[in-house]
């Protein structure tokens, strides 16, 4: 893709995708946003990747918006303002609903719209350096687009308290409330990431595609009998595709299942 604030890297089905501002901390403007939302699709949309990591280049993770953009979307139309607002809103949708298992690799600060992003990938792993806060209070704003992840991530109970304070925390408090899922040193890192990496590979791609589909589904309630016979139907849709009929001969035969030969990218 052309030289921009995006890089993505794809080799052996995993794709990286690298927010390259460092010099204004990874913070996101219209056309990062605009960036972010086409390499999300095409991840999207090509079946030999098979795992999403997102990072950013530098000390930061990501600053979230930029102000400066943010200052100018402000003396906008009401009506372009509500556009702007949009794009943004999709692009943590489409990471959100990202057909394949996303992890985030956070090195170092995750401020407002850049927790929405680490909330917003299936598994957060974060150097012991990594620090957040939602930090839009403070400048007389609402973290609102980012709201339905984060608040998915660390309960409404501590969103209480981080929208309204804007106090920072460290990734180990990221850790205790359910924000990140593991705290390691900056050199183990992206040997710990490389591990889930390989773990994940090992998986059925659909069905962890359909896993992620049926989480949304449980999560959404309530546990009634059309919740149970969604249930029921996924499973035995599930069982008679030809992954699942692959998954169990493999398994019955004691043997590689096919998708576990990594596609060279």
């Amino acid at each position: 893709m052309p030289s921009g604030p995006i890089k993505l890297d794809v080799s052996n089905a995993v794709a990286r995708v690298t927010m390259a501002r460092p010099e204004k901390h990874n913070a996101f403007d219209d056309v990062l946003i605009g960036e972010l939302n086409d390499v999300f699709a095409r991840v999207a949309a090509d079946t030999n990747i098979r795992v999403f990591i997102l990072q950013g280049e530098g000390k930061s993770f990501s600053a979230g918006a930029d102000l400066g953009w943010m200052q100018r979307m402000a003396a906008y139309s009401d009506a372009e303002n509500l556009a702007d607002a949009r794009v943004l809103a999709e692009m943590m949708r489409l990471l959100n609903e990202l057909p394949k298992p996303t992890i985030a690799r956070v090195q170092g600060a995750a401020f407002g719209g850049g927790v929405g992003l680490v909330a917003a990938c299936d598994i957060a792993i974060a150097s012991a350096r990594a620090s957040f806060c939602l930090s839009e209070t403070r400048l007389g704003l609402i973290p609102s687009v980012i709201s339905p992840y984060v608040v998915e991530a660390i309960g409404a109970r501590a969103a209480r308290r981080y929208f309204q304070t804007a106090e920072r925390f460290t990734a180990e408090e990221a850790r205790n409330l359910g924000l990140v899922h593991e705290v390691v040193s900056e050199e183990d890192l992206d040997g710990r990431i490389m591990e889930l990496t390989a773990v994940l590979l090992d998986n059925g791609p659909a069905a962890m595609a359909a896993s992620k589909d049926l989480i949304r589904r449980v999560s959404a309630g309530p546990v009634d009998a059309a919740m149970i016979e969604d249930t029921a139907q996924r499973i035995a849709d599930i069982r008679a595709t030809e992954e699942g009929l692959e998954g169990l001969s493999a398994f019955l035969e004691k043997r590689e299942a096919a998708w576990r030969r990594t596609p060279k990218n």
